[in-house]
């Protein structure tokens, strides 16, 4: 099966699939720009990882996600690729949150709403993999998925760096040819796929250091060397009690260069 009968179906999926489209917002923390129904992404970018990269074998340092993460075969003995994809909020979901501190309504929905979409995403590509003779597993669905003192034993946003479809930013985020605004996804499949060339080296090498995602950040948890998890989570705790079952913020990827670009990087 050819990669790209799989970014047609994702595309697809994207496109035609009532999940992608929030049909009512309540206002929770923001009045809404409009009640009309939003959709709540835009076309995917789509990376294909090999799974014996040596990188995997990096993530495993307590410098980096630690012992507990996984690779590729580990999720999936045979495995032989991760297929990592990157699904862009609209324009309307970015333009709502640029507003200072609340998080937006439509951010709220993006977020909970458009992870149930991601949810039915991973299936449907991991349904396409196997109706073709293949077998495919995505971690985020598996019941061995955890998450320890805050780190994951499985990273979507390194399995995408991997993916070559982005680097990371001092907010933590991934930026891409898209921006940082989104949600990412992967799954892991038994078969060969060309693996996406990454056009970078260096693991932050998309992000100018601009500062304004510090600047943008409510709890002040983002500065000139990273970005603090636990005063993040924190936060974001906070946030859940207000709107649960929904939460955000996600400021930091809003109203800043990489929002929906790579920033120019001579201005480093």
């Amino acid at each position: 099966m050819l990669i790209n009968d799989i970014k047609a179906k994702v595309n697809e999926f994207v496109l035609k699939n009532h999940l992608n489209i929030v049909e009512h917002l309540d206002t929770l923390s923001s009045p809404p720009t409009s009640f009309e129904p939003m959709q709540i992404y835009e076309l995917p970018l789509i990376g294909i990882a090999g799974a014996e990269d040596s990188l995997w074998n990096t993530f495993k340092s307590v410098d980096v996600i630690g012992p507990d993460h996984m690779s590729p075969g580990e999720w999936l003995p045979g495995a032989k690729s991760v297929i990592s994809y990157f699904l862009p909020y609209t324009e309307r979901i970015r333009e709502a949150n640029r507003i200072e501190k609340m998080t937006a309504t439509e951010w709220l929905y993006g977020r909970w709403e458009g992870e149930l979409f991601n949810q039915a995403l991973r299936r449907v590509i991991i349904e396409l993999v196997e109706g073709n003779g293949g077998h495919a597993m995505a971690p985020a669905l598996n019941e061995r998925f955890a998450v320890k003192n805050l780190r994951a034993n499985w990273s979507e946003r390194h399995a995408a760096f991997v993916a070559g479809l982005g680097t990371f930013s001092l907010s933590r985020s991934m930026i891409t040819a898209k921006g940082a605004a989104g949600r990412f996804g992967s799954v892991i499949v038994d078969f060969p796929l060309e693996p996406t060339q990454r056009s970078y080296t260096e693991f932050d090498e998309y992000c100018i250091k601009c500062m304004a995602c510090v600047r943008r950040c409510p709890p002040q948890a983002i500065d000139k060397t990273g970005k603090d998890n636990e005063r993040c989570r924190v936060y974001i705790a906070k946030e859940k009690e207000m709107y649960t079952p929904r939460y955000g913020c996600a400021k930091c990827q809003t109203k800043v260069p990489c929002e929906n670009r790579i920033p120019n990087n001579r201005l480093r």
